[in-house]
């Protein structure tokens, strides 16, 4: 997992955080929506990092390979 996809990770988590606190979903559905919307903001967040430079975000590669990370 390169830098790139744990920022993009960080995004969709603290997105979801904040939906929530605003909303105050109440039960599985509602919770479910807010988290698809959360992470809908790091998706176009991926979307248009790849439209601008040309590339790929997501990797092959996991958090154990820490050559990426360091």
């Amino acid at each position: 997992m390169t830098n790139m996809e744990l920022v993009l990770n960080m995004l969709a988590e603290v997105s979801t955080t904040e939906i929530s606190k605003v909303e105050n979903p109440e039960g599985f559905y509602e919770s479910r929506d807010v988290a698809q919307r959360g992470g809908n903001i790091a998706g176009n967040a991926r979307r248009e990092i790849e439209n601008v430079t040309g590339k790929k975000v997501v990797s092959p590669h996991n958090a154990k390979d820490k050559k990426l990370l360091g």
